[in-house]
Order: C-alpha cells, then sequence, then structure tokens
C-alpha cells in the first residue's frame, strides 16, 4: 500500500505491511518514517471527513497535548483564604471544558468590590517537574473547531484545576476595591479556595442581563453590578488611549458526517466585554506589582508603534476616502505621538465602518498591520494598544504558560511559595512568544479548512456559477483577496482580471490597470466566482464575475 502526504506535497510512500489490515484506500493515518518502508501508528478516519482532517493537522502540527507522566499531588486548604460560602461564577463558550477564572462582585458602602479568582496551576505543576518542562515547551493549548490539543493533561485542564460549579477549587485570588466613582482602590493577593456557584455562558449572559432568561435573583444582580463595573473600566481605558479595533470570530458547527454543516461571523458579545474587563483589570494589577517591584516574571508588551509605520497608515487610509485625523509633520511624529495616533484612528475607523459599512473587514485589518505585534519579554516595556503601563498574562494558566510564570512569580512576592523562576527567562520569552504565533497560525489553518470543506458543499448546492458579491481585503502584486458569502475568502490572481495588466500601486491600497486605469481598492465591492478549492491546504481561487 502507498502513502501519499496529506498537508505538504511529497512523493508518495511505500506502507509496511504490519497494521495495514485497520486502513484502506482513502484514509488519513499517521505514519513514521525511517530507513525501509514507513510504518503505521494509527489510523485516523477518511479523508473525506473534516473531524479526521483537522484530527490529522494536530498530528501533522506536533500537537498532542501532554503526555509526561504525571501523578497529581492532593488539594489542601493550609493557608488560603476560604471564600466557598461567597457567590462566584464562571462564564465561558457554550463548548468550554477548561474554565480558568471565576468572578465575585458585591457591594460596599457607596462603591463596589470585586474578586477575580483564577485557578491555582502552580499547585498541581511543581516548576521543573517533566509536566512543567513539557508544558513549557507547548507553551499553549491550541484550539481548533470541535477539538484542543491541551498544554496540560485533561485531568488538570478539564478537571482538577478548572473551576466547574459546586466543586472546591483552589485559586489565586486578585481583590480590588472601588469607591463611589469606581475608582480602583489597592489590590490584594492571596491563594484562596471558591465553590463556583453557576456555570453561565455568553449567550444566557446576554440573556440574563436583557431579562429575557431567569436566573436565581442574588445572580441577576451580582451580573448587573460587574456589567456596571465593565463598562465603567471599557470606558475609561478608551478614554486613555488604548485601541479600539474589533474583529469577528468565525464558529463552526459540523452535521455529524464528516462535513461542516455551517459557518456564522460572531462579534463580541456583551457578556465577553464584561469578563475581558475584569481579567485586564487583574492582569494590570499583578503586572503593576511586579513591574513595581522589579520582579523578574514575563509580561506581555506591545511596544508603541513605529512613527513611519503610522505615518505610512494616514497615508494609505487617505487614499481609501476614509476620514483620518490631522498628522503632524513627520519629524514632529515620536513614538508617544504615533501611539496617541493609533488611538485615535482605530476609533475613526470604527466608527466609519459602523456607519458606512465599507470596509468591514479590510480597514480594521490594515490598522492591525501597522502595529507592532504583541509578546513576552522579562521588561516592563508596556502595553501600548491597553494604555497600560505594566501589564503581564495572569488568568488563563490552564491553557497559557507566561500565565503560570506570572503565578508563580507572584506567589513568591507573596512569601507564600518557594518555586523558583526559568533560569533562561529571556530565552522562555522569545520561545514563548514564537510558539503563540505558530499555535495561531494552526487554528487559522482549521478555520481554513473547514471553511473550504463547508463552501464545495455550498457550491454543489448552487452551482459552481454561483456569483458571490464579496469585498476587497487584501491587495498585493499577484492579485487581490476578497471576502464573499459573509464568511469565505479567496485569491483572485491579476492573471485572471481581464483586459489589462494590473499592477499594485505605490501606497499599496490598489491593484490598477496599466492601460484602462480600472482600480480595484481595498475596501470595494467585487462580484466573483469560485474557480477551483484546494480543500487540504483550505485555499479558494476565484475569478471575476464581469
Amino acid at each position: 500500500m502507498v502513502g501519499e502526504p496529506f498537508f505538504t506535497p511529497g512523493v508518495p510512500i511505500v506502507l509496511d505491511r504490519k497494521g495495514l489490515a485497520d486502513v484502506g484506500p482513502g484514509q488519513l493515518a499517521v505514519v513514521t518514517t525511517g530507513r525501509g518502508r514507513a510504518r503505521l501508528e494509527r489510523p485516523l478516519g477518511p479523508a473525506s471527513s473534516i473531524e479526521s482532517v483537522l484530527d490529522g493537522l494536530l498530528e501533522h502540527e506536533g500537537m498532542r497535548g501532554a503526555d509526561e507522566p504525571y501523578e497529581p499531588p492532593e488539594p489542601t486548604l493550609d493557608g488560603r483564604v476560604d471564600l466557598r460560602d461567597q457567590l462566584s461564577f464562571t462564564i465561558d463558550p457554550d463548548t468550554a471544558k477548561d474554565f480558568d477564572d471565576a468572578i465575585s462582585i458585591g457591594v460596599e458602602g457607596d462603591g463596589l468590590r470585586a474578586w477575580v479568582h483564577i485557578a491555582d496551576v502552580s499547585h498541581f505543576v511543581p516548576a521543573g517537574s517533566p509536566l512543567d518542562q513539557g508544558a513549557s515547551e507547548r507553551g499553549f493549548s491550541v484550539y481548533v473547531p470541535g477539538r484542543v490539543a491541551p498544554m496540560l493533561p485533561p485531568e488538570l485542564s478539564e478537571d482538577l484545576c478548572s473551576l466547574r460549579p459546586r466543586l472546591d477549587r483552589l485559586c489565586v485570588t486578585v481583590e480590588v476595591p472601588f469607591d463611589g466613582n469606581l475608582a480602583a482602590g489597592e489590590a490584594s493577593f492571596y491563594r484562596s479556595v471558591i465553590r463556583s456557584r453557576e456555570r453561565l455562558t455568553y449567550g444566557g449572559t446576554e440573556r440574563i442581563l436583557n431579562g429575557s432568561e431567569s436566573a436565581d435573583p442574588d445572580v441577576t444582580e451580582a451580573l448587573k453590578l460587574a456589567e456596571r463595573l465593565a463598562v465603567e473600566l471599557r470606558r475609561r481605558r478608551f478614554a486613555r488611549g488604548a485601541l479600539r479595533i474589533t474583529t469577528d470570530e468565525v464558529n463552526f458547527s459540523f452535521d455529524g458526517n464528516g462535513g461542516v454543516e455551517r459557518a456564522w461571523l460572531e462579534s463580541e458579545p456583551h457578556a465577553h466585554m464584561l469578563v475581558e474587563e475584569l481579567m485586564i483589570l487583574a492582569n494590570e494589577a499583578v503586572g503593576a506589582l511586579l513591574a513595581g517591584r522589579r520582579r523578574e516574571a514575563l509580561y506581555r508588551i506591545h511596544e508603541r508603534p513605529d512613527p513611519q509605520a503610522i505615518g505610512h497608515l494616514l497615508a494609505k487610509l487617505a487614499d481609501l476616502d476614509v476620514p483620518t485625523p490631522p498628522a503632524p509633520a513627520e519629524e514632529q511624529l515620536t513614538p508617544g505621538i504615533a501611539a496617541g495616533l493609533a488611538a485615535q484612528v482605530s476609533d475613526r475607523v470604527t466608527a466609519y465602518v459602523e456607519e458606512s459599512g465599507r470596509g468591514r473587514d479590510a480597514f480594521p485589518a490594515l490598522v492591525l498591520r501597522s502595529l507592532k505585534q504583541a509578546r513576552y519579554d522579562p521588561r516592563n516595556l508596556g502595553h501600548s494598544g491597553l494604555a497600560s503601563a505594566a501589564y503581564c498574562h495572569f488568568t488563563s494558566p490552564i491553557r497559557r504558560y507566561p500565565d503560570l510564570v506570572c503565578h508563580r512569580a507572584l506567589l513568591r512576592e507573596l512569601g507564600v511559595s518557594d518555586d523558583p523562576g526559568p533560569e533562561e527567562i529571556g530565552e522562555l520569552a522569545e520561545h514563548l512568544s514564537v510558539t503563540e504565533r505558530a499555535a495561531a497560525n494552526i487554528e487559522y489553518r482549521a478555520d481554513d479548512l473547514c471553511l473550504a470543506w463547508l463552501l464545495g458543499t455550498v457550491l454543489f448546492e448552487r452551482g459552481w456559477d454561483a456569483i458571490f458579491e464579496g469585498e476587497v481585503t487584501g491587495v498585493i502584486p499577484s492579485g487581490l483577496f476578497a471576502r464573499f458569502g459573509e464568511v469565505f475568502e479567496g485569491l483572485l490572481p491579476a492573471r485572471r482580471l481581464p483586459g489589462d495588466y494590473y499592477e499594485l500601486n505605490e501606497l499599496g491600497t490598489a491593484l490598477v490597470g496599466r492601460r484602462g486605469g480600472r482600480t480595484f481598492r481595498l475596501g470595494d465591492t467585487i462580484e466573483i466566482r469560485v474557480e477551483d478549492i484546494d480543500r487540504q491546504q483550505g485555499k479558494v481561487g476565484l475569478s471575476l464575475a464581469a
């Protein structure tokens, strides 16, 4: 039997007979190569099934999850603040199993007091243990539709560390008082034990807040208090110069027969804002403590944008007829002024897209590409995108290793743990920054595979001559990218643009015909047909409909 590489081009390989009774033609399987014939490791299922393909993608990328030998220690309540009688709850997506964080909130005088409880993963994963080393190497859990390659074994990520309802769970708590004007007081930090009352979802929380779904009165009241606080925290964050760029997330449902039933874009739910602002609050509090005392940790940094990049962004947006704030002279454009301009631009672009409906995908992406990438660093260099003087990742230690590093740094500072920090923290910061980008690329690729599967079904039903209206989302010398059918995206090669030779303009905002001057600009509406679908690569080829 011959096996053909699935995700990357390559020559067919001959398989050893051993184990081949479990597979047949058209099946996906994991094989190992070496001297002689390749050996079958295990079958994954039919190559026509998207579930098998997603399993194969995780295998192909080495994302198998934790497999180190491990014996979890017994939970202990010694030295912990007992908060089991306090009302706390989690809010997560419908399909989540790893609940990193829970929230408690209450009225205090004319103000509020908020508690952010984060799973105490460091209690279960000793520094330097084989599991800790494996988690450090993996860096992150990788999520693809319907599947996850967890950073930690499921008995931890989905059970002992997960803040499941009505079970005692060990946490590290950040407690913050707020006065009558909702100005934050001094935060306190400690190890705790909680018992979450409710496992809420984003959708359920939305319905409780808008009155279309009932819940226990005390849960409803706590949610309303959390909403009031989160709205004010977000208002202040934007007022101090945080970027206001939002992107929709694609979600999928499967048909149970190896296909993708549907895909839809989901904008940030109001309930997600509620959680996000309280998590940012906790991350800033921990980051400020560690940075203020000059403690070694992994800070989440986002450096100020390059002034030249912001100057180019303003020129591009002006060329696309998008309103922009006035720009200072080039010699006056310092990194600080550039950061302020970026925040103003993000506001203007968001408002323009919402009002006009034009450039919904193209223009926010243009802003994001002009900024530097957020990364991890042992130095606190601030977070420009959040307008935070000090910031770290602390609130997701089940699925992100940098958060576990910050937990240990905080607990050492509190004098309640002697777990050592990483030996080469600079190298670790670089490794985790690279690993994070690699994990994100796998997740994007999985989405592309699912969309290619679904588009094939759509065209089977509508016919390959179907015309779609789309938006130009990207231009490169060899062609343009277009978003169509709400969720799909493909490449229209310049050679398929009829009647002229098209070149990229100087600002990189449009393809322009050399003779006729016809222009395809970012954000333009365009009618296209699908020419081909590469399901194994998740790529779509387009042509102009007219």
